[in-house]
């Protein structure tokens, strides 16, 4: 996985944000790491070094951006799932219809482009994006850096929607209150097996686009008992970005975690 691969170490583009300091490149990630590390002839114990190192340290970054996230009662959310999941659909239905009843805003990940902080700014609400260049995750510096740039409302929530990656980002912790994964339909009842880390470290799972199960041969329960075979305390909710299935318990979810955020700095 990326810990020993070495994709941390890529350049990385955060909106508003300059990485040149003192005339160098200011890299996110391990600096001292080795480009693929798993490379034949690297010693075994050398590479859980690296990877425990490159842990360690994403996990202070976490630390402090829990911190930091907490004193402000902001209720902070990592979205994740493969390419393709209709996680930014989702995302963009979801601000339009909180953005009135509590602050909003977005940190997106991509590994090019900004079209997904483009789609988010559209609806009115704020958004900045992240650029990884050849890394498949965020980590908790670039999220540092963002929450710096972005500032989001106290009392608010804060949805950071990763790189579409069902492997790295689960080992990745970014300071959210929650991992939710996003699984749609149409990619097989079997992922939570398949991707079983990314499973485990949700709290919430949103089974997506149920609107296409008349056209699709996949069992929801099947799925649904999969996904708890990995994680037995993981909640699960269908929806539907298009047809509006489910989007009120869906948005119900994070009123009452941002009311729980909010309530503990009063």
């Amino acid at each position: 996985m990326c810990t020993t691969c070495g994709c941390g170490g890529s350049e990385v583009k955060i909106e508003g944000h300059d990485h040149d300091e003192g005339n160098r490149r200011h890299r996110h990630g391990d600096e001292s790491q080795p480009a693929h590390v798993h490379a034949p002839g690297m010693d075994g114990r050398r590479m859980v070094r690296i990877e425990q190192d490159i842990l360690a340290k994403n996990q202070r970054h976490a630390d402090a951006n829990r911190r930091h996230l907490a004193e402000r009662g902001i209720f902070a959310l990592n979205l994740v799932s493969s390419p393709g999941s209709g996680k930014t659909t989702l995302l963009v239905r979801t601000v339009e219809a909180l953005q009135h009843r509590l602050p909003v805003a977005v940190i997106e990940g991509d590994q090019q482009t900004a079209r997904d902080a483009e789609r988010i700014r559209a609806t009115g609400v704020t958004a900045l994006q992240i650029n990884t260049g050849k890394g498949c995750h965020l980590d908790a510096h670039m999220v540092g850096h963002a929450l710096e740039q972005l500032q989001p409302a106290v009392g608010g929530a804060l949805f950071i929607e990763n790189v579409g990656n069902l492997v790295c980002p689960a080992a990745f912790d970014l300071g959210e209150g929650h991992k939710v994964v996003v699984l749609s339909v149409t990619e097989g009842e079997d992922k939570p097996l398949k991707y079983p880390d990314m499973f485990h470290a949700a709290d919430l799972m949103l089974l997506n686009k149920v609107d296409l199960l008349p056209y699709l041969e996949f069992d929801v329960d099947v799925c649904i008992d999969y996904a708890r075979r990995i994680n037995p305390k993981l909640s699960v909710l269908q929806v539907s970005a298009i047809r509006g299935d489910g989007m009120t318990a869906w948005l119900d979810w994070i009123e009452r975690g941002a009311g729980l955020a909010s309530a503990a700095i009063r």
